[in-house]
């Protein structure tokens, strides 16, 4: 799980048939992930908007609800404070 902050959004016209309807957010972790990119790419299920703190999931539980599809990110919560 990791925390981070959503700094932007990517807009795609062609994507997987699997992802159709989905958002795809810029996630930027609140502590050095190791050996990872500083950015990364999650997509949102969930109406995180730009600026928002969240809570990410990664590998294998990121594609729980989506079988089939390309997912290594997802956004699973929001956090309050």
């Amino acid at each position: 799980m990791i925390v981070g902050k959503v700094i932007g959004s990517i807009v795609s016209t062609r994507k997987c048939e699997n992802l159709i309807g989905n958002k795809f957010m810029i996630i930027e972790p609140l502590e050095e992930m190791a050996g990872n990119a500083a950015q990364f790419v999650a997509i949102d299920n969930i109406g995180a908007g730009i600026g928002e703190t969240v809570l990410v999931a990664t590998g294998s539980a990121a594609r729980v609800g989506m079988e089939g599809a390309p997912v290594d990110a997802a956004i699973v919560g929001i956090v309050d404070e």
